[in-house]
């Protein structure tokens, strides 16, 4: 029987690991936390539990990757509520713009952004279908080899076969090589400010450098089915974790892989506590660098090798988690909210807000909620003051909190009568993700075709948001999906 150990409890890793289960394959998940779900876990803190870093999930209507998941690893449902609005977006003047996935999504926009910004949601959600659609078919891409290059074409071919010639838009290929800003040249300030601020938090980057089909894809979210998960996202992870272990998987946790060797009969793992582990195949659910740290020198292949030190162009997250009494929060409060400022107020002009359900007694004291905002944050910074002045580092982190506070005051006026604040910098998500610098979100996505390749060696792969298509809890799923569906091709 064909032996797989899996680095990483992430969401990637999980998925891959469950559904290789499922198959009968045997696998060993090793996690250097205490509990699943890596940056889309849930924690607890002084009878709180918070999202450490992802709360928007989406991908679960029915046809939609999370729900197919479903079937393939023996769940019957999520234990999840659906939200009719993924998030509402603030622009600056009081603007508020809800991102509903049904038919008033038309208009909002129309209103908010005149009637000549439709065609250009036209285009962004024909082209999300397509790309979806590609998507699901667990291409792979990048294509690494002859029998990948193979599988692409037919995936392709029989692609535009089903769609072509009615819903393929001539400019698909130009598009594959442009940025969204081609898109938007003719549009009003508030559309390029409203999209800019979407795909700063599911791109990582702007429309002036983001890829277009990238950007299509990561602002059809609302369109995909947003969920609640009861007892936070880490449910999701607790949920694939049981599964998991059902179907056979064994998982240790508080298990740190520090070494990852290749040898004739497969790979050796050696763990913080001393373990050694042999297995066939081992699936990473690590970025480039961390997994590039386990593996020794001469076992590196060109592509780790040529790595730079630390991850260019890459963001951080300050976070900055609150109790609060129901009391405090105005009603109907969209539970999702991004604030979008004509000023920096930190290192960009968002903060992102969700805030616990009503429904979910679990995540708080009796009548409370748990609020998470975060914004973007360069990592260097942090690493720099903590080493050299650790007090100013302080006095940063009691800045942003500030600052994050403030900006939301404007929808939660009440939010100083907080029962608890406290907040994280990429130093803390370091200490809890055990990633390189506290780096979240994965790549920016600015070119289609320099994405990280899922197989780094023969038979060593690499699954979570690195690879694509990226960040979002249905992307890392469909990388581990495709990662899975690899092995079995093989073994």
């Amino acid at each position: 029987m064909t032996s797989v150990i899996v680095i990483g409890a992430g969401n990637g890793g999980l998925t891959s690991a469950t559904v290789l289960a499922k198959q009968g394959y045997s696998v060993k998940l090793l996690e250097a936390h205490s509990y699943s779900g890596g940056c889309a876990g849930t924690f607890k803190r002084k009878g709180y539990l918070f999202d450490a870093g992802a709360t928007l999930t989406g991908g679960f209507n029915n046809g939609e990757v999370m729900h197919n998941l479903l079937n393939k690893i023996g769940l019957k449902e999520w234990f999840a509520k659906f939200d009719e609005n993924a998030m509402t977006v603030h622009l600056p003047n009081k603007i508020m713009i809800p991102r509903y996935g049904d038919d008033r999504r038309w208009d909002i926009r129309a209103e908010n952004f005149g009637d000549e910004s439709l065609n250009f949601w036209k285009w962004q959600e024909n082209t999300a279908d397509l790309m979806w659609s590609i998507a699901n078919k667990s291409p792979p891409f990048p294509p690494q080899n002859l029998k990948d290059y193979s599988k692409l074409s037919k995936i392709l071919l029989s692609f535009f076969s089903e769609h072509f010639p009615s819903s393929i838009n001539p400019s698909l290929l130009k598009d594959a090589f442009t940025t969204l800003s081609n898109k938007l040249s003719n549009q009003n300030e508030p559309l390029r400010m409203f999209i800019d601020g979407q795909l700063l938090i599911s791109t990582q980057t702007l429309s002036r450098y983001a890829n277009s089909l990238f950007s299509a894809s990561a602002l059809d979210l609302p369109r995909r089915g947003i969920v609640h998960f009861k007892g936070g996202i880490g449910t999701l992870a607790k949920q694939l974790e049981t599964s998991f272990k059902s179907n056979g998987g064994t998982i240790h946790f508080k298990e740190k892989v520090i070494s990852i060797s290749k040898n004739k009969n497969g790979y050796t793992v050696i763990t913080n506590k001393n373990h050694s582990y042999h297995s066939n195949v081992i699936i990473a659910n690590l970025n480039p660098w961390d997994l590039k740290s386990i593996i020794p020198k001469n076992q590196l292949t060109p592509k780790l090798k040529r790595l730079p030190s630390l991850p260019k162009k890459s963001w951080g997250a300050f976070t900055t988690y609150i109790g609060i009494k129901n009391e405090h929060l105005p009603d109907n409060i969209s539970l999702h909210n991004q604030i979008l400022s004509n000023k920096k107020f930190t290192e960009g002009n968002s903060i992102f807000i969700s805030i616990s359900p009503s429904w979910d007694t679990t995540r708080a004291p009796e009548n409370q909620r748990t609020i998470t905002i975060s914004s973007h944050t360069n990592l260097n910074k942090w690493w720099t003051l903590l080493k050299n002045d650790k007090e100013k580092y302080l006095q940063l982190k009691n800045t942003y909190e500030n600052k994050l506070i403030g900006l939301a005051k404007t929808i939660i006026p009440k939010i100083n009568n907080a029962e608890l604040i406290e907040s994280g910098t990429p130093v803390t998500f370091n200490h809890f993700t055990n990633r390189i610098q506290g780096w979240v979100g994965g790549f920016r996505q600015e070119n289609l075709f320099k994405t990280f390749p899922s197989r780094i060696d023969s038979n060593l792969f690499m699954v979570g948001d690195s690879i694509f298509p990226g960040q979002s809890t249905a992307a890392v799923s469909l990388g581990g999906i495709r990662v899975a569906n690899s092995i079995m091709e093989q073994f």
